[in-house]
């Protein structure tokens, strides 16, 4: 049998950004807008009133824990929390016969996990929406959120430069499908040996991408300079390593001021004072980090209410 919305659509999952065409990452943020908008007035927005969210966790978490979990609830609907500890999901049950069992109990599924491929097993068993939290590969919502916040402070994102300093992970992996997708260009600059993967970026227009070994030639006029921990989750036998290899990949004042006049600065959470970022940056009059954490919340609601109901008048 194929599975169907509850709109009888075909159903959709967001495993990747580009799981959703240009128009519909057009109308989320946009309908992200409007619902931050109604959250701000106190007005209620209770479009999944009786629907259920499931969430998976494998990967620790704040930011998407509270984001899917207060946005739900502001929806109207109610929030399973399910960790590897408290479920078979630690007890070696195939993850297919998870989703099976609870994709028949409710409306959605957010997963935070390591492997892409884990998340696309459990969604191709699936009888409803599954929402990428966080893999190993990409993360998403938080692009979503990064260039929602962008359009908040600097109007469309087209045509401008977003400048990536640090590690090739999977918020950079997620702003090159961004980018090809909404039609900016994506600076990145690593250290040697921590470069995109050619076989993932490989068929991407220098139009789209381009890499710099010198992160001040990548900051150069950018519009937006963001970063990310330089020891990602899974990865701490590294941390010292890394440390030594990313010493000249710091966003601090200097790499500021090589990006355009009005550059906003982003950075997905949490932070190192003096490592990734200095202080003086992310506390600074250019930073909109809390912008952007909030702004996870809003523009999942706009996405669960997309995936369950379809685009709203």
């Amino acid at each position: 049998m194929t599975n169907v919305s509850p709109q009888n659509g075909p159903l959709r999952h967001f495993l990747q950004f580009r799981d959703l065409s240009r128009g519909e990452i057009d109308y989320v943020l946009r309908r992200a807008g409007v619902i931050k908008d109604k959250f701000k007035r106190y007005a209620p927005h209770l479009t999944l009133h009786d629907r259920t969210l499931a969430m998976v966790f494998e990967k620790a978490s704040t930011r998407t824990r509270v984001s899917f979990e207060a946005g739900m609830y502001q929806l109207g609907g109610s929030v399973i929390h399910l960790t590897t500890n408290d479920s078979q999901l630690g007890r070696s049950e195939p993850i297919e016969d998870t989703a099976r069992v609870v994709s028949r109990m409710v409306d959605l599924v957010m997963i935070r996990t390591f492997e892409q491929t884990r998340i696309e097993r459990f969604a191709s068993h699936s009888r409803v929406p599954v929402i990428n939290g966080l893999t190993n590969e990409f993360h998403p919502c938080q692009i979503l959120a990064d260039i929602f916040t962008f359009i908040e402070h600097r109007g469309a994102i087209q045509g401008k430069t977003v400048a990536w300093i640090g590690d090739a992970n999977n918020m950079s992996y997620t702003w090159v499908q961004a980018a090809e997708l909404l039609g900016f260009r994506l600076h990145v600059s690593t250290p040697p040996g921590y470069e995109l993967d050619a076989t993932r970026v490989g068929g991407v227009s220098e139009d789209v991408l381009r890499q710099f070994a010198d992160p001040r030639e990548a900051c150069a006029g950018a519009h937006l300079v963001t970063t990310d921990v330089w020891t990602s989750m899974g990865y701490e036998d590294e941390n010292e390593e890394r440390r030594k290899a990313f010493a000249d990949w710091c966003v601090d004042a200097e790499l500021m001021q090589l990006a355009a006049p009005d550059a906003l600065f982003m950075h997905c959470l949490p932070a190192h004072r003096g490592e990734e970022v200095t202080g003086e940056v992310i506390d600074g009059p250019q930073s909109v980090v809390w912008d952007e954490a909030e702004n996870r919340m809003h523009v999942q609601k706009s996405l669960m209410e997309f995936l369950l109901l379809g685009q709203q008048d």
